[in-house]
C-alpha cells in the first residue's frame, strides 16, 4: 500500500470510530451552558492551539445561508501574545492557560482543554484551575486521553495514536459540535 493510501485508510478508520455520543455531550454541554448565560474557554498548544481559535471562531460567528443575523456566541482563547509570553516568562509555561482561566473563568462556565496526548501540563494546571472555580470541563484528546481523562467533566477522545489523525478527528468534532449548537440554540442547520 503506498504511503497516501496508508494515511487516507487511517482517516477514513478514525472517522468511522469517532464517538458520535461524546460530540452529542459535548453539544448539551456547551448548549446548555450558552442557555445559562455562560461563555466558552479553549485552549491547547500548538495545532491544538490554532484549532482552539477556529473552535472559538465557529461559535462567535458561524454563518450559513439560513442565518437571520444570530447572536455571537462567547468563545474566548488566551492568544494574546503579549499576555502569553510574559506569563510564560514571569512565572513558567504550565502556568500560561491558569492565569487565563483564572482571570476569565466563572462558576457554570464550559472550559475546554486540547491536548492530542492528554498530558500537556499547562492544559491540565488550567484544567484543575477551571474545576476549582466551578467551571464544567472538558477534554478534546487522542490515545486514550492521558491524564486530562481523568479530570474533566466530559472527554471527546480520538482513538487514534497518530497526532495528525487526532487533529483531523478533532476538526470534524468541533465543526459537528457547533453545528449541532446553532441547531440547538437558533433552529437552523448552520452545515447548510
Amino acid at each position: 500500500m503506498d504511503y497516501l493510501e496508508e494515511k487516507i485508510r487511517l482517516h477514513k478508520e478514525m472517522v468511522d470510530s469517532i464517538d458520535r455520543k461524546g460530540i452529542e455531550k459535548v453539544s448539551r454541554t456547551i448548549s446548555d451552558c450558552y442557555r445559562s448565560g455562560k461563555k466558552v474557554i479553549i485552549f491547547g498548544n500548538g495545532g491544538s492551539a490554532a484549532d482552539a481559535m477556529h473552535f472559538a471562531a465557529e461559535l462567535e460567528g458561524q454563518l450559513s445561508s439560513l442565518d437571520k443575523g444570530r447572536r455571537a456566541l462567547s468563545a474566548l482563547t488566551p492568544f494574546n501574545i503579549s499576555a502569553l509570553t510574559a506569563i510564560s516568562n514571569d512565572y513558567n509555561y504550565d502556568e500560561s492557560f491558569v492565569r487565563f482561566v483564572r482571570a476569565n473563568a466563572a462558576k457554570g462556565d464550559v472550559v475546554i482543554g486540547i491536548s492530542t496526548s492528554g498530558n500537556s501540563r499547562n492544559v491540565l494546571s488550567a484544567v484543575k484551575a477551571a474545576r476549582e472555580i466551578g467551571a464544567i470541563t472538558v477534554g478534546l484528546t487522542g490515545n486514550g486521553g492521558g491524564q486530562l481523562a481523568g479530570l474533566v467533566d466530559v472527554l471527546l477522545d480520538i482513538p487514534a495514536s497518530n497526532v495528525c489523525i487526532i487533529q483531523e478527528g478533532h476538526v470534524i468534532a468541533y465543526h459537528r459540535i457547533c453545528a449541532i449548537v446553532v441547531k440547538e440554540l437558533f433552529g437552523y442547520d448552520a452545515m447548510r
